[in-house]
């Protein structure tokens, strides 16, 4: 089966392109570098032909509120139509969990309305609402860096390895699409500040860390049930301390 897999050269794409060349399809790795564009339409035609099954993986490089929401319009419309036109019978996109309800978030927003304009193309489709990557802990904590001290969230996450992410991400390319939402999140409910310190501490970093329930994410505050999963999510098995113990964090 041919799968196309936009935004294949990035943190999920790169795992999940490999996962399922092992398992014996063809798969074409689709980014700008590699001549194909979805914001301007650059070579969708010629990476379409012939897939069955499309990842969407594409991220914005801005997040900006205006730019983040014009990235996604433009990239979700300009790969439907082209897969609908290449008679693709499977639209998989990466969301995220609590997206619908965090409004005051310009990034948030923009993958909500990249959920509708899927929901309306007419194309087959799963979306996946995974909860934030562990990859993610260094980013958060440095977005609330003054000085040694990072100010995040005391709201409640559910991380997820990425390693994870793209073994589901496998499954779904590989089964019948839903036409509705999954919901995906690691192991364990836990402050999103608790997390942080417990990276910060664990890589030697001096910062401290001040827990704060009114630090904004991705613009905006969070509440306890903001970023957690629903009652039926698939959980990944790979735990902080497995996922640290493995990734390039650790001191040396």
């Amino acid at each position: 089966m041919k799968i196309v897999v936009i935004g294949g050269t990035g943190l999920i794409g790169s795992k999940t392109v490999e996962r399922l060349r092992r398992k014996g399809h063809t798969v074409l790795a689709a980014s700008p570098n590699g001549g194909v564009n979805t914001i301007t339409g650059e070579g969708l035609a010629e990476a379409l032909a012939g897939a069955q099954v499309v990842i969407d993986l594409a991220n914005s490089p801005s997040f900006e509120d205006k730019a983040v929401l014009e990235f996604f319009q433009t990239s979700g419309r300009n790969l439907l139509a082209a897969e609908a036109k290449a008679g693709v019978k499977h639209h998989i996109a990466l969301s995220i969990v609590g997206a619908e309800r965090l409004p005051d978030s310009g990034y948030m927003r923009a993958k909500v309305v990249q959920e509708k304009i899927i929901r309306g193309s007419g194309i087959p489709y799963t979306i996946v609402h995974s909860t934030q990557f562990f990859e993610f802990l260094g980013g958060i904590a440095q977005s609330g860096t003054v000085g040694n001290v990072t100010t995040v969230s005391s709201a409640y996450f559910q991380p997820i390895a990425s390693d994870d992410v793209a073994d589901i991400m496998t499954d779904v390319a590989l089964a019948p699409p839903v036409n509705g939402v999954i919901e995906i999140a690691g192991p364990e409910p836990i402050r999103m500040s608790d997390l942080v310190a417990r990276f910060l501490r664990a890589t030697n970093d001096p910062r401290k860390v001040t827990a704060d329930p009114h630090a904004r994410y991705f613009g905006t505050e969070l509440d306890e049930s903001s970023l957690v999963p629903g009652d039926h999510p698939r959980i990944g098995a790979i735990r902080f301390e497995d996922w640290f113990s493995h990734s390039s964090h650790q001191p040396h």
